[in-house]
């Protein structure tokens, strides 16, 4: 089964469809999920169009979607990716080598030619960002272990997603993917990084690669992130690291780099995104209560110490994240 969480719509998703429609591996279903509240998506082929009267995001979305369908596998590609030919074949056979694996990530390209991802990295304060972000796809062309996968073009084994609840619906839109990806990893799944599997992606169409609401959004739900599901020896480093990674963020909108310099580059200031930070803060002591919960309802079949090594293993510096 694969899911096309849509907003827009239009020739980016035709095209997305168009792409599965040439897939060498045949024995799939396609579901979209129209969060337009406009009936923006139009039938294409036998492809299933859900539609939902408002915009529910992108984890409920595909959790709508995989419900009552009965797949070994369930992937999610971004309605402004493309799949090449062999994509779902090379995962479907990743996941029949890799039993122990429940989550696999693809070589996600940006357009044109530089990587976007191959995997995703995490820092100690539970920013995620994308491995390879940025760089000539040439360098990540192994095959291995993977943290998680990036949401934009994955596959999860059914029976870890559905273990798991599947994305959690509150984040509404970005982290979601690595919320899911960590409670896997605790759950004792390994994620593969398939390089056969290849996707080209427009990037951050829905909310824009630096817009207001992607800053509080991603604030917002890495706190989310780090509350559920790092370990206590990690949750007490997330302050520091964090506020490090702030000083970075600062010094970067200074200077005009990174998404902060593109931010402000786009009319908004250094204080919006200081403000930004102390909603996201706000926000996360509103919902604290049901945080806890969930982190009590995480399944762990691993010690606390293997998953602090899985995340060192794919680690990514505070100053680093700034600079993206």
């Amino acid at each position: 089964m694969v899911v096309i969480p849509t907003l827009a719509a239009g020739e980016p998703l035709e095209a997305c469809l168009e792409s599965l429609g040439r897939q060498t591996f045949r024995e799939f279903e396609t579901t979209v999920v129209d969060n337009s509240g406009q009936s923006r998506a139009q039938a294409a082929g036998t492809a299933r169009i859900l539609r939902n009267a408002h915009n529910v995001g992108f984890g409920a979305a595909v959790n709508q979607a995989a419900r009552g369908v009965d797949s070994e596998f369930i992937a999610v590609i971004n309605d402004d990716a493309r799949a090449e030919a062999g994509w779902l074949e090379a995962l479907v056979r990743c996941a029949d080598r890799y039993p122990e694996a429940g989550m696999f990530a693809s070589h996600i390209r940006l357009t044109p030619g530089r990587l976007d991802s191959a995997g995703m990295l995490l820092c100690g304060d539970g920013s995620s960002k994308q491995r390879g972000h940025g760089l000539p796809p040439g360098g990540f062309l192994e095959a291995g272990e993977a943290l998680l996968p990036s949401g934009c073009a994955a596959m999860y084994r059914r029976k870890a997603f559905d273990e798991a609840g599947g994305f959690d619906p509150d984040f509404f839109l970005y982290c979601e993917d690595t919320d899911l990806g960590l409670q896997l990893r605790w759950a004792g799944w390994t994620c593969r990084y398939v390089p056969e599997a290849v996707v080209d992606h427009l990037y951050s169409r829905s909310a824009g690669r630096a817009s207001p609401l992607k800053a509080y959004l991603v604030e917002r739900n890495r706190l989310r992130t780090v509350a559920a599901n790092f370990p206590s020896a990690m949750l007490c480093a997330v302050p520091f690291v964090t506020m490090w990674r702030y000083v970075w963020h600062l010094a970067a909108a200074l200077s005009g780099r990174g998404r902060a310099g593109e931010f402000r580059e786009q009319g908004g200031s250094a204080a919006q995104l200081a403000w930004y930070a102390v909603k996201a803060h706000l926000a996360l002591a509103a919902v604290l209560p049901a945080m806890l919960q969930k982190r009590r309802s995480v399944i762990r079949r691993i010690s606390a110490r293997e998953f602090a090594a899985s995340a060192r293993q794919f680690r990514i510096s505070a100053r680093e994240v700034a600079s993206q």
